[in-house]
C-alpha cells in the first residue's frame, strides 16, 4: 500500500507543476500585445528579417504570394502601406479568445491610422498563431459607424457583441502555409456571380478560390502564363437556392499599360433558368497579340 501511495505521488506532482505552469489571461493578452508590437516595430522600421520573426508562417507566404501575383517587389513592396499599422495606446483590451495554438484579442477605442482627421471609437481584432511564441497573424478593424448600438453598447461597457460573434473567436485552427507561386507574368483576376450557389475555381493548379452567394473578384496567385492556362470549376446549390439562379465565371488579364481595358480570357455564363453544368475543365491562352496589350514593350 505504501508503494502504491508513493506512486500516486511521484505521478500527481508534474501534473499539479503543469497545471500551475499554465498561463492566465492576462498573461496571454500581455504576449499577444507584445507579439503585435514586435510585428508592427518592424513594420515601422522596414526590417524584413524582425518582420518574418514576428509573423506566422503561413501568413508570410501567403503575403508574398500576393505581392509577387500582383508584380510588385518583394520584399520592397511589404512596407508600401497606405497607413501605418496603428498603435494599441489608448485602446482598450474589451475580448480575449485562445483555443490550441490560435488567439485572438480585441480592442475597443480611437484606433488612429494616422491619416489625418479625429479618429472615432472603433474595433480592431488581432488573431495570432503559437509557434515558438506567439507570432502575429492578421488585423481586421471593424468601423463600427453602420452599427451605432453596438458603439453604444461597447462605451457602457457591455462586450456581448464582441464575445458572441464567431469571427472574433479563435478558431483552434493553423492554417495551412501554402505553396509558393512564381511571380506573375500577367496578373488576372477571377470574377464569380453566383446567387444561390457554391463555386469554387482553381487556375493552373495553384490559384484557388471559393465563392458563396457572392459576387466578388479574386487575384489569380501566380498570374497567368504565356501559352496555355488551365481553369477547372465546381458549381452546387446553396440551402435556399432555387437552382434557377444566374452564374457566371469570368477570367480576367489586367493591362499594365495605361488606358487599355482588361481581357476577358475565360468566361462560363448562364441567365436565369438555363441548366447548369456542375464543374468544367478547360483552358484559355495568353498569345503574343494579347501581350502586347497586356504589357509595356520590353517587360
Amino acid at each position: 500500500m505504501r508503494r502504491f501511495l508513493f506512486f500516486l505521488l511521484v505521478f500527481a506532482v508534474p501534473f499539479v507543476s503543469a497545471a500551475r505552469e499554465l498561463p492566465t489571461d492576462a498573461q496571454v493578452a500581455a504576449a499577444l500585445r507584445a507579439s503585435y508590437q514586435r510585428w508592427r516595430g518592424a513594420m515601422l522600421r522596414k526590417d524584413v528579417e524582425a518582420w518574418r520573426r514576428a509573423t506566422a508562417e503561413h501568413r508570410q507566404v501567403e503575403v508574398r504570394n500576393q505581392l509577387l501575383s500582383e508584380k510588385r517587389a518583394f520584399p520592397a513592396a511589404l512596407f508600401q502601406l497606405p497607413a501605418p499599422p496603428p498603435a494599441l495606446d489608448g485602446l482598450k483590451l474589451i475580448h480575449l479568445s485562445r483555443r490550441g495554438a490560435t488567439a485572438t484579442v480585441a480592442f475597443f477605442g480611437r484606433v488612429n491610422f494616422g491619416v489625418g482627421g479625429e479618429p472615432t471609437e472603433n474595433l480592431m481584432v488581432l488573431s495570432f498563431v503559437e509557434s515558438g511564441g506567439w507570432r502575429y497573424d492578421r488585423a481586421d478593424f471593424v468601423n463600427l459607424s453602420a452599427l451605432p448600438e453596438v458603439r453604444k453598447e461597447l462605451v457602457a461597457g457591455d462586450f456581448r457583441y464582441v464575445a458572441e460573434t464567431p469571427e472574433f473567436q479563435a478558431s483552434g485552427v493553423v492554417p495551412q502555409t501554402p505553396p509558393v507561386v512564381p511571380r506573375a507574368r500577367y496578373i488576372a483576376k477571377v470574377y464569380v456571380f453566383c446567387p444561390g450557389r457554391e463555386v469554387q475555381v482553381q487556375v493552373n493548379q495553384l490559384s484557388r478560390h471559393r465563392f458563396a452567394n457572392a459576387k466578388d473578384a479574386e487575384l489569380v496567385l501566380g498570374g497567368a502564363k504565356d501559352g496555355v492556362n488551365t481553369i477547372t470549376y465546381t458549381a452546387k446549390a446553396l440551402e435556399g437556392g432555387t437552382g434557377r439562379e444566374a452564374l457566371a465565371i469570368r477570367v480576367y488579364l489586367m493591362s499594365e499599360i495605361e488606358g487599355n481595358p482588361p481581357i476577358k480570357a475565360y468566361e462560363y455564363q448562364l441567365r436565369e433558368g438555363e441548366s447548369l453544368k456542375p464543374f468544367g475543365t478547360t483552358t484559355f491562352r495568353v498569345d503574343a497579340a494579347a501581350a502586347t496589350k497586356l504589357v509595356p514593350p520590353g517587360f
